[in-house]
């Protein structure tokens, strides 16, 4: 399997546990009647601009899209699909950050507003993965030639996602340090979210 396609899928299961960890903080917050941590919160969506929004899907769309493209024209919509998608999620991610500014600054009655954004967007982006995994990484096996994908496993293994195992990047070793002391399995060490039961 070439090294883009194990680096995407990583990246991918990285992403899918942050969002899961986002609804299971919210979750937990609404069964206590509490407020969540909106600082977890903060720098969880921060976290989900700066690695998935911008490193990953910039390097699918401006790298990776073009490649397929150019191999075959089976790929047309199927691209078309996932460009528009990408660019759909990086301004609802920056929706989200809106909602969840409202929530901390206006309280409770702002809490439906933000969990809605919030479960749009884990939607939308389970689907998107699943879209990506199920026919554009397929797709991309039968097609790229090994030169592509040389060039593709330069370019994605310069991501460095550090919830992906890698180090984080001296810039975000404050931010990895922070959310994984803050937020509860299966990203970080903080105190466990329970379940409902």
């Amino acid at each position: 399997m070439p090294k883009t396609i194990d680096i995407i899928r990583q990246e991918h299961a990285a992403l899918a546990a942050m969002l899961r960890s986002i609804l299971l903080l919210l979750a937990q917050s609404r069964r206590e009647g509490t407020l969540p941590d909106f600082g977890a919160l903060r720098a969880m969506l921060f976290y989900v601009d700066e690695f998935p929004e911008q490193r990953h899907h910039r390097k699918e769309s401006e790298l990776l899209f073009p490649k397929l493209r150019a191999r075959t024209p089976l790929s047309r919509d199927l691209l078309d699909e996932l460009d528009h998608q990408h660019a759909r999620s990086e301004r609802a991610v920056r929706d989200v950050e809106h909602a969840l500014l409202g929530f901390e600054m206006m309280g409770e009655p702002r809490r439906g507003h933000f969990e809605r954004a919030v479960q749009w967007y884990v939607d939308h982006y389970r689907a998107h993965m699943a879209l990506e995994e199920q026919q554009m990484l397929p797709l991309a096996e039968r097609v790229l030639t090994p030169a592509d994908w040389v060039e593709l496993d330069e370019a994605f293994g310069q991501n460095q996602d550090p919830f992906a195992g890698h180090e984080p990047a001296p810039d975000y070793a404050a931010l990895f340090s922070r959310i994984v002391n803050l937020v509860p399995a299966p990203i970080g060490l903080g105190p466990a979210a329970r379940a409902a039961g």
